[in-house]
């Protein structure tokens, strides 16, 4: 299925799942929430409850053995299981087989979306028509993800179409974590014949409001079987990024890739010029595309496993983090593998970080009327 035929196969199944209704209910301390759903036929397996409502892990799967596994918490991916180039299959994002796991203190946003806005906004404030918004400062003063309780915590309403796709609604109140506007935000996850899991969001509002959308997978192709991703090649498709603060804030400037660590034009092990980057890689790329346009940005491959990670995005933007906070607390409650620094890699396709400060970023305010609308798409292979 080439790239043009994928992106009908989303929008279809983005516009079919859509017609599907969703209902409001009450949690047990009597506010209004998202009610989840479940079609008996998908094999939906109970996962825990968080404020009265079922978690419930839905599987995805296609005719050649793949499979991806979401929570109706957080829309969390906690697994995406797919084979080494020997055949032999391996679950190849960090996760958890509990929900304590996921709601444990310093829970690094595993497999999680990320709302209403992804990355950071500087000094947890913002400016709209003339007002400002105070938002939670989680992260040192800035606000990070969402705030203290983003759409990674949160209960969606989930309703499966068969074996291949999977959709979520959500419905963020006006001034949830300081933000305006009532938001109902949209994901729809589709696994497809040819191995690709393909994401698309969607959201309106009925004030001004800043959005932007993304998961946060941490991928290691070599499905557990390397501690870190150092020797994993990657190459990204942007001649320029963001540099920042010692707070991980962008400076607003744009700079050049070429001559730098941050140059992955060409494939190159990410463990090649790490030491020479504070702190390690987390920062956001320019990419060089469209926006709006479905183009193929990243690749990642992992030698060892042979596995091969393409990722397109209609996004202008790309998160590259190589799990820099990881220390080894946190432990793979499947396997007992603790997750130390560098055990995965983050690739999250976004808009930039502190845009509604940055005036010269892409916009990132939604009005009324508007559909914020994006489609990130990773595709397995082996080579």
């Amino acid at each position: 299925m080439n790239l043009k035929a994928m992106t009908a196969l989303i929008i279809s199944g983005g516009t079919l799942l859509a017609s599907c209704n969703n209902n409001a209910a009450k949690n047990e301390e009597g506010k209004d929430s998202t009610a989840v759903t479940t079609t008996p036929a998908s094999g939906a397996v109970h996962f825990g409850q968080v404020d009265g409502q079922d978690v419930l892990q839905y599987t995805l799967k296609n005719a050649n053995g793949m499979e991806v596994k979401i929570l109706n918490y957080g829309g969390t991916i906690t697994d995406i299981i797919t084979a080494d180039k020997q055949g032999q299959k391996g679950n190849v994002v960090l996760s958890y087989d509990s929900l304590s796991g996921y709601q444990q203190k310093g829970q690094p946003y595993f497999g999680a979306l990320i709302g209403r806005y992804a990355n950071r906004i500087a000094n947890a404030k913002f400016k709209l028509d003339g007002k400002e918004y105070t938002l939670a400062p989680n992260n040192n003063g800035n606000s990070l993800h969402g705030g203290l309780k983003g759409f990674d915590k949160v209960v969606w309403a989930a309703t499966q179409a068969g074996d291949s796709s999977l959709q979520l609604v959500y419905n963020s109140k006006d001034g949830e974590e300081g933000y305006p506007g009532n938001l109902q935000a949209t994901v729809v996850y589709t696994l497809t014949p040819d191995n690709a899991l393909q994401i698309t969001y969607k959201a309106t509002t009925d004030k001004p409001t800043p959005v932007n959308l993304t998961n946060h997978a941490y991928f290691n192709l070599s499905a557990g079987k390397d501690s870190t991703i150092l020797g994993h090649e990657l190459s990204l498709k942007a001649n320029q990024y963001t540099p920042v603060t010692d707070k991980l804030i962008p400076t607003g400037k744009l700079e050049a890739v070429k001559g730098t660590p941050m140059d992955f034009t060409s494939p190159k092990k990410i463990g090649a010029d790490i030491d020479k980057v504070k702190g390690g890689y987390d920062h956001n790329w320019v990419l060089d595309k469209k926006e709006g346009v479905l183009e193929t940005v990243a690749t990642l491959y992992d030698p060892a496993s042979g596995r091969y990670m393409e990722v397109a995005t209609t996004q202008p933007g790309m998160q590259f983090y190589t799990g820099n906070f990881l220390d080894g607390k946190l432990t793979n409650t499947r396997n007992g593998q603790k997750y130390v620094q560098h055990a995965a890699l983050c690739l999250e396709t976004q808009h930039f970080p502190d845009s509604p400060n940055q005036p010269s970023f892409p916009n990132v305010i939604l009005k009324p009327g508007e559909t914020f609308s994006q489609t990130t798409v990773y595709k397995f292979s082996t080579k």
